[in-house]
């Protein structure tokens, strides 16, 4: 997956901007919504969250935690123009150390989407504010009672930084001549190189529509087939990670141009469901071509390449008496995530961040929009690099390269 790659996507998806198109693509995601379409409400109020409670079962620790809530608004200004928006609050808890409850919070608070879309015929439509573009499967589809196992898929966290959200403009349609093929194209603002990790990849140099410097952007393009019982879809991403202003770029020796130190990544997924039958893999890839140049700049440690995939069986075993009303799914998953999978010559290779995680569980749906999860996971690494170590003796934290952890989670939305 190369330049010849991602130039194949925008190429298509530009294609096929000019022709006719029908019926606009629903995710879960857009659930949240359903009321401004079915109801015609001119405003509604809906949501989500999830809470967990895991044990670490080589260290014989829990950790309990409210992991998530999200309060949607959505407003109908008219037919064609509605508002959307996600106010999300992680941790529970966000005060500083002198709050009423004398503790310090660990949470945040922040916007995940907040965009206006605009309906140019049934089937194309134009988004404009902070949205989250489709790359991956989780990225669009993150309520946490679509998914299987109490946390997200690894890969969709780690290389894939769901939810991947930014500021900026895309069009979404349907290609009228190919039944089930929709295309999406967006421009957003880039990356931030400075915040970029050899142990978190891409996922902290995400700028979420706060305000930033430099001329960065971010290019982002994807195509998405229903055929029967699959769903197929490819996506790619372009963007600059310089966000700094032209003299501090200038003065770190880095590019400050539109695609300066360029981002590249390039997905693949697919999913079937059937019968109460579902199965879904993805694989994907990230290039830092100029990692060497940003590692000399910041010193964070940054890959030239990352790569990793997974794929997941589930059954639903209540599939042929409830037909999804209800469900008790058992389910299997094999991730595998490189975050090393090549290291400049300025950086320090680290076998710890090649991961290999066995996911199995149950998740169970008394209704719609509730479940409650449960999950065994069984994480395997190399050993960690003792030259990244910082904290002396005795000190340091014992690393365990075979670990399991076992979770319990709720989950909603309505």
């Amino acid at each position: 997956m190369g330049i010849k790659f991602y130039s194949s996507i925008f190429i298509v998806s530009l294609s096929i901007f000019g022709l006719q198109a029908f019926g606009q693509v629903l995710t879960p995601e857009d659930s949240l919504a359903v009321g401004l379409i079915r109801k015609q409400q001119t405003t509604i109020l809906s949501g989500y969250g999830e809470a967990k409670y895991s044990i670490d079962t080589k260290r014989q620790s829990a950790q309990a935690s409210l992991t998530r809530v999200v309060l949607f608004v959505g407003h109908k200004f008219s037919k064609n123009i509605s508002f959307f928006s996600e106010l999300e609050v992680e941790n529970a808890l966000v005060s500083g150390p002198n709050s009423d409850e004398g503790i310090s919070g660990k949470g945040s608070i922040s916007m995940e989407q907040a965009f206006l879309k605009f309906n140019l015929n049934p089937s194309t439509y134009i988004v404009a504010g902070l949205f989250i573009p489709r790359v991956g499967y989780i990225n669009e589809n993150h309520l946490p009672t679509t998914f299987n196992g109490v946390d997200r898929p690894y890969l969709e966290e780690q290389i894939i930084p769901s939810t991947w959200r930014e500021v900026g403009v895309g069009l979404y349609g349907q290609v009228k001549n190919v039944q089930g093929l929709n295309y999406s194209l967006s421009l957003t603002n880039g990356l931030n190189s400075s915040k970029f990790s050899s142990a978190g990849g891409i996922v902290e140099g995400r700028q979420l529509g706060q305000a930033v410097q430099g001329l960065n952007l971010g290019v982002n393009a994807s195509l998405l087939y229903y055929i029967k019982d699959f769903r197929i879809q490819m996506s790619g991403y372009i963007g600059g990670s310089t966000s700094e202003e032209k003299r501090v770029a200038d003065s770190l020796q880095l590019s400050s141009g539109a695609f300066g130190n360029p981002v590249m990544l390039g997905e693949a997924n697919v999913s079937y469901s059937k019968n109460g039958v579902s199965v879904r893999a993805i694989g994907t890839v990230v290039s830092i071509k100029n990692a060497k140049e940003i590692n000399r700049a910041y010193a964070n440690n940054t890959p030239e390449l990352m790569y990793g995939g997974y794929g997941e069986l589930g059954y639903d075993l209540l599939y042929n008496r409830y037909h999804n009303e209800k469900a008790l799914i058992v389910f299997g998953r094999y991730e595998y995530v490189n975050l090393d999978g090549k290291v400049p010559d300025n950086g320090i290779s680290n076998d710890a961040n090649r991961k290999q995680y066995i996911v199995a569980g149950l998740t169970y749906k008394p209704i719609r929009g509730v479940a409650i999860k449960g999950d065994y996971t069984r994480v395997i690494t190399g050993d960690f690099n003792q030259a990244l170590i910082v904290t002396p003796f005795p000190r340091q934290v014992f690393y365990y390269k075979n670990n399991g952890f076992i979770n319990l989670g709720i989950a909603y939305n309505f």
